[in-house]
Formats: C-alpha cells, sequence, structure tokens
C-alpha cells in the first residue's frame, strides 16, 4: 500500500508540475508580448530577465513546496552584485537552465536555434536578448558584447546534455568566447541523484521522487590567452570537481542503455 501511494505521488506531483511549468511559461510568454513592446530596448531586455527570472523561482518554490525536489542552489547568489563573468556548469538534465536562471536577474544564456523557435520559451527568449548557439561567429560577437554589457554568461561547455560520467567532451566555445571578452570563467558544479530529464529520458517518463539537485561553485580561471590549454585545464578542473558526484552512477548506466537502444534501431 505505501509503494503504490508513493507510485501515485511520483505521478501526480511529475504531471502537475510539468502543467505548471508550461501555463507560466505561456503566461509569461503572452504578457511579454503585450508588455514588452512598450518598453525602450534597455529597459526591456532587463525587464524580460527579470520576468524570466521570478517565473522560474516561482517555479523552483513549487518543487520544494511540493516535496518533489530537495534544492541546494544558494552558491549562484554569489554572482549577484559582482563583475561580469561566462558561468560554466555541467550539464546532466534539461531541468539545469531553468534552475539556474532563477537565481539571477541579469544571465545572458546561449541556447540552441530550436529552443529559440519555440513559442514557450522563444518569445520570452528573444525578449531577453539570449543567444543563438549557431553560426559560432554570431554567437561569439553577441557573447562577448552581452559580456561587455555587464551580464553574467551561462554557458554549458559540453554543448549538450551529459551521456556519461562523468561528462561530455568540452567544446571550445567557453574559451574563445572567454579570450575575445577578456573574462573569467566560473566553474559551477551540478549534482543530482535522479536521471530524470537526462538525455534521452521523455519529460512525461515519472521518477523515482525526491530528487536531490545541488549547484555548487568551483575554481575561477583568469581570461585565457591559449584556448587550447585553458579548456584542457577547465575539463580536468570538472572531472575533478565530479569525482563521485550521485550522478555517476546513473551516468555509468544510462551509456550501455542507449547504446543497445541504438542498436535496436538500426
Amino acid at each position: 500500500m505505501q509503494r503504490l501511494r508513493k507510485a501515485l505521488y511520483d505521478h501526480i506531483a511529475t504531471y502537475s508540475l510539468l502543467a505548471l511549468l508550461a501555463a507560466m511559461m505561456l503566461g509569461w510568454a503572452l504578457l511579454a508580448l503585450v508588455f514588452l513592446p512598450l518598453l525602450p530596448r534597455h529597459r526591456r531586455t532587463a525587464a524580460a530577465r527579470r520576468g524570466i527570472m521570478a517565473g522560474l523561482r516561482a517555479f523552483a518554490w513549487a518543487l520544494t513546496l511540493s516535496g518533489a525536489y530537495k534544492l541546494d542552489l544558494r552558491a549562484i547568489d554569489a554572482l549577484r552584485g559582482g563583475p561580469p563573468v561566462i558561468l560554466a556548469p555541467n550539464h546532466p538534465t534539461l531541468i539545469d537552465a531553468i534552475l539556474i536562471l532563477a537565481r539571477h536577474p541579469n544571465f545572458a544564456c546561449v541556447l540552441k536555434p530550436q529552443l529559440m523557435g519555440n513559442f514557450f520559451l522563444g518569445v520570452s527568449a528573444r525578449f531577453a536578448r539570449y543567444i543563438r548557439s549557431g553560426p559560432p561567429r554570431r554567437m561569439i560577437k553577441e557573447a562577448v558584447e552581452d559580456l561587455h554589457r555587464g551580464s553574467i554568461l551561462l554557458l554549458f561547455p559540453e554543448g549538450t546534455r551529459t551521456t556519461r560520467a562523468p561528462l561530455n567532451p568540452l567544446t571550445a566555445s567557453v574559451g574563445v568566447i572567454a579570450k575575445h571578452a577578456r573574462m573569467p570563467v566560473q566553474v559551477a558544479v551540478i549534482e543530482t541523484d535522479s536521471p530524470y530529464l537526462s538525455k534521452g529520458w521523455s519529460p512525461f517518463r515519472v521518477p523515482s521522487l525526491p530528487i536531490t539537485y545541488r549547484v555548487r561553485l568551483g575554481r575561477r580561471f583568469d581570461p585565457p590567452t591559449d584556448v587550447p590549454v585553458f579548456m584542457e585545464e577547465l575539463e580536468r578542473e570538472l572531472r575533478t570537481q565530479l569525482a563521485g558526484a550521485p550522478q555517476s552512477g546513473w551516468l555509468g548506466e544510462l551509456r550501455p542503455a542507449q547504446g543497445s537502444q541504438l542498436m535496436h534501431t538500426r
């Protein structure tokens, strides 16, 4: 009976929170379309970013109040009031950006083009002047300009969600942007004990709740002069910080499962 109650709770909480997130994104997109065009451009960007932060922070509260997540995101608050920096976290699950963006009012986020074209995400992302991940030259130029305006740039160096323990090979974008912008890179370490919303996990597949999720800060690198050397140091730092992380177990199980799935689809 206890297992049945827990399974019922897991289903209700998962689908209710997904519905809440969708409703909040749709509501903010509609409000943004109506009110943000009335503001001057610089105020429009600031208002869009603060609106995104407020909405996602409310969603993070809902995750905690529902008992679905045990969150520890306080480390990100140390970036408030500080100088512009590139925040470079590992990327185990789809919810990473949502939870990080909930903690700071002036994040510029690098997003894949398909997300920028999504109505739920794209409207507010464009008003907030988030940055498309391609083409690379345009992405680098816009990221550098945004950093020089004082933003915090959120950029996942893996480029996609992690599929192997402790992390995927890194892309050089973070090093190139840091070099051109002459900005430091702050490592962030995400730890979670659940594969929910990891690569290949359907949003409608119910996880076992509660999920423990923590973000902490690692080393802060000075602006690089040699990008390849910097990328080696960054990867080494992330691997060191992720040694023994809770996701190491399920990432080790995820990779063989994905390989088996690919074999069946060939």
